[in-house]
Formats: structure tokens, C-alpha cells, sequence
């Protein structure tokens, strides 16, 4: 996995594209963690989740599924995860291209290129001048695209980060044992 994030904790708006969808979330970050509070539920295999809380340190992603007061667990791969630092996986190579301002902020642009499962994709990456952190992240090969907006910085409670009090994470039934 890429060097830890920048220990700089905010909230920010989350626009992604994908394929000309866009997706919108509230985000709260804090060193290795994340909290995304979507605007649309998700599908999970167990039912709908608007909360979704990424632990780094744990290399698990935990749907929140209200209806049903449990965590679903789910192992991230680092291709997956949000860009809040500027090292991507998989990178071979970083050229600033130079000074910009984005969502209102002073950045410096790169163009950055990485091997994304075996194959090269290259990327124009906004980085925030002040925090370090990714300001916005644009896939030049394919309909791809994060960007964080009305960034606050600010400290964020831990119990964003946790298991929510009364929640049980979700343990999947046991199979029946074949007798031989």
C-alpha cells in the first residue's frame, strides 16, 4: 500500500464519474480513515447502505446497514481506494505541469502514469498546496473522475470511524459439515 495519507483531517463534497454517472457523497477524513455518507444508497449483497467507513489500517471497507444494525465487512484493494494522497498505486511516473487553482484552492497540477492491472493509464492529478491532499484526480484514458469540493478543514470525531454503538459486524452463516 502507498505511504500513509497526510495527517490532515476534513470534510469535503465527493463528485465521481464513472462512464457519464455521476456519484455524490459527503466525505470525512481523518489520517488513514474515511467516512462516506452517500447521497443514493449503494447495493450490497445484504441490502442497501448510505454510510460506508474505509479503515486503512484495517484494510476493510464496513457498509453500514441500518435496517438491519450490522457492518458488513469487505477487504479493499489499494486500486480502490479514494485518492487523498498524492502517491497512486501502481505509479511509475509523476511531471508537475505546474501551478492551478481548484474548487478555490491553489494546487499544483501533475500528470501522473501508473500500471492499473497490468495495463498503462494516465492521469492529470490536482494536489492541494497547503494540506498535500488530492484536490481532484481525471483518468486521461477513460471516463474516470474523483473531485472533492467545499473542503473544510476541520477535526473530525472518532466516532465517525467506528462501529456505530448497537451495531454487530455481519458473520456469514457457517456451512453444514459433510459426513463421509
Amino acid at each position: 500500500m502507498a505511504s500513509a495519507p497526510p495527517a490532515v483531517e476534513f470534510s469535503a463534497s465527493l463528485v465521481k464519474r464513472v462512464e457519464g454517472r455521476r456519484f455524490e457523497a459527503q466525505v470525512f477524513a481523518k489520517s488513514d480513515r474515511l467516512r462516506l455518507e452517500y447521497k443514493y444508497a449503494i447495493k450490497t449483497e445484504l441490502g442497501y447502505s448510505s454510510i460506508e467507513i474505509i479503515r486503512l489500517d484495517k484494510r476493510e471497507s464496513w457498509y453500514v446497514l441500518a435496517q438491519r444494525r450490522q457492518i458488513l465487512s469487505v477487504p479493499i484493494k489499494p486500486e480502490e481506494i479514494l485518492p487523498i494522497q498524492p502517491s497512486l498505486p501502481g505509479e511509475k511516473s509523476r511531471t508537475l505541469v505546474g501551478d492551478a487553482i481548484t474548487t478555490g484552492r491553489p494546487s499544483q497540477l501533475y500528470d501522473v502514469r501508473v500500471d492499473y492491472n497490468g495495463r498503462d493509464e494516465r492521469f492529470y492529478e490536482w494536489v492541494d498546496a497547503e494540506t498535500g491532499i488530492v484536490l481532484k484526480l481525471v483518468s486521461q484514458d477513460r471516463d474516470w473522475s474523483v473531485e472533492y469540493v467545499r473542503i473544510r478543514l476541520s477535526p473530525q470525531p472518532d466516532y465517525y470511524f467506528e462501529v456505530p454503538t448497537g451495531y454487530q459486524r455481519w458473520v456469514p452463516p457457517s456451512l453444514p459439515r459433510e459426513r463421509g
